[in-house]
């Protein structure tokens, strides 16, 4: 299984397409099969991980007291 500690969340999702594209088509013995999943899942976690990170660090604008945008930390629920 690749070391995925390093991988920015794009090259994680190139490596996720890569195993999808393994696991379609097919060859890959059962034990390969099962370690390629394995390996997806935890990318997936991983990347999924990521996002939550960065959605934290969003930031929303809205209007001040004056009008003018002041920006806020991005919690996720609509105002």
């Amino acid at each position: 299984m690749a070391e995925q500690k390093e991988l920015d969340f794009e090259a994680g999702l190139k490596r996720l397409e890569r195993i999808v594209a393994a696991l379609e088509q097919g060859n890959a013995s059962l034990r390969e099969s099962m370690a390629l999943f394995e390996e997806g899942a935890a990318l997936v976690r991983r990347c999924n991980e990521q996002l939550d990170r960065a959605e934290q660090q969003v930031l929303r604008l809205q209007k001040g007291p004056d009008g003018a945008p002041v920006e806020l930390p991005f919690d996720g629920a609509e105002q």
